[in-house]
């Protein structure tokens, strides 16, 4: 067994060794995911803020407000795989821990409501430190998780935007902006002093050259081991993020508060639970392509039942427990198919930029497609990408076998 998968506990010459007594895995495990949460808020914050923040930053144009939501996401599209590389050179610990730092700095600035160049600016650099979060996220829970609980912590990285974005629901309508962002910027300042000293060291004397980065991306992504869980990831990223915001308003209104709260919470149940079972039983690649395979009589049940409230809620329901079993089988699959720290350093920093591709995409296509086509654009599309999810694998598998 390597290194990296055996317990934290029974590692006397790790790479990630600590010269205090370590604390139990899975308690690391819990702040880094705890760090998750004050990544997916560095979004949540601005979208809960969303009309508050009009009246401050409005004048400037619906595009320029709709920036300040979404340059975060811009960052982690053009920098994703970059930032797995950086991380693998200078360090988990260190990235995280400025990561929340930095963090915690913009979200303090944010609470004064500079001007908008400033306010673009802690957005820009609040994108970079919401990119090294998610990249060092995975990489280190997968290093530091018993190797039978890694399914389990794997899953619980994966639901972190959507508890998320529940919790700030419902504080949201209680707090000011400047609240929130002080808020905010608390949270992410205790994170990076506790991880600061509770998290192992990062390792000595082995930073990897950068070398040609456009070679290095090359490599990630001709590579099926490494590319593999950020190309099966992008097809969830673009579908879920736009049901989401697309079907609440084509619902009735009777069934529109259930389907809208319903479908996250939905996703994050199962994905935790039946989901981190499944994984027990068969492989994450396998679970991502079955994950798929039943999301899509979801998407048929929209299209046959568009319009009428329950059919429209068993079909969200549907196809968000089947793309919830994708969200965390794909995290786990980073694991599953890299077995050095470094090499999964790089699959989740592929698994930011495809993944960002596809939450950047994935709600404009399709709402051009329901605009143009109706019911039957999206569900075709829907399909399409659905098998797309299972062929990418299928593939990926097929050269890992030939060049095994």
């Amino acid at each position: 067994m390597s290194t990296v998968d055996t317990p934290l506990a029974s590692r006397r010459h790790s790479r990630y060794d600590c010269p205090m007594r370590p604390l139990p895995p899975m308690f690391l495990v819990l702040l880094l995911w705890c760090a998750g949460l004050g990544a997916a808020a560095q979004f949540g914050k601005i979208s809960i803020l969303y009309e508050s923040l009009r009246a401050s930053y409005g004048g400037n144009g619906e595009v320029a407000l709709g920036l300040v939501v979404s340059i975060v996401g811009m960052v982690g599209l053009i920098f994703g795989t970059t930032a797995g590389l950086l991380v693998a050179r200078i360090g988990p610990r260190r990235a995280i821990v400025a990561a929340l730092a930095a963090g915690a700095a913009m979200s303090a600035l944010q609470s004064l409501m500079p001007a908008y160049p400033l306010m673009l600016a802690s957005r820009i650099i609040e994108g970079a430190s919401h990119l090294a979060i998610v990249v060092v996220g995975p990489t280190m829970i997968a290093a530091l998780a018993p190797e039978q609980r890694r399914p389990l912590a794997m899953t619980l990285w994966s639901s972190f935007f959507g508890v998320t974005y529940t919790i700030l629901a419902l504080i949201g309508p209680h707090t000011t902006p400047i609240g929130l962002f002080l808020g905010h910027a608390a949270y992410m300042a205790a994170l990076a002093a506790i991880l600061a000293v509770t998290l192992p060291p990062d390792p000595r004397g082995v930073a990897l050259p950068m070398g040609n980065l456009l070679a290095q991306h090359a490599a990630i992504y001709l590579s099926p081991r490494l590319a593999a869980p950020a190309m099966g990831f992008c097809c969830y990223t673009f579908l879920y993020v736009a049901v989401l915001t697309l079907l609440p308003p084509e619902t009735p209104q009777t069934h529109r508060a259930l389907i809208a709260a319903g479908m996250p919470l939905v996703s994050i149940a199962v994905s935790l639970t039946l989901g981190v079972r499944l994984l027990g039983r068969m492989s994450a690649v396998r679970l991502v392509q079955s994950g798929y395979a039943v999301a899509m009589p979801g998407f048929l049940l929209l299209w046959l039942f568009w319009g009428q409230g329950a059919g429209m809620v068993a079909g969200g329901f549907l196809l968000s427990a089947a793309l919830g079993i994708v969200q965390g089988a794909s995290f786990a699959s980073i694991p599953e198919l890299n077995a050095s720290a470094d090499d999964r350093a790089r699959a989740a920093g592929a698994v930011a930029q495809l993944g960002n591709l596809g939450t950047t995409t994935g709600t404009p296509v399709l709402a051009a497609l329901l605009a143009s086509a109706g019911p039957a654009g999206l569900a075709v599309a829907a399909l399409t990408l659905c098998a797309i999810g299972i062929a990418v694998h299928a593939v990926q598998k097929a050269r890992r076998e030939r060049l095994a």
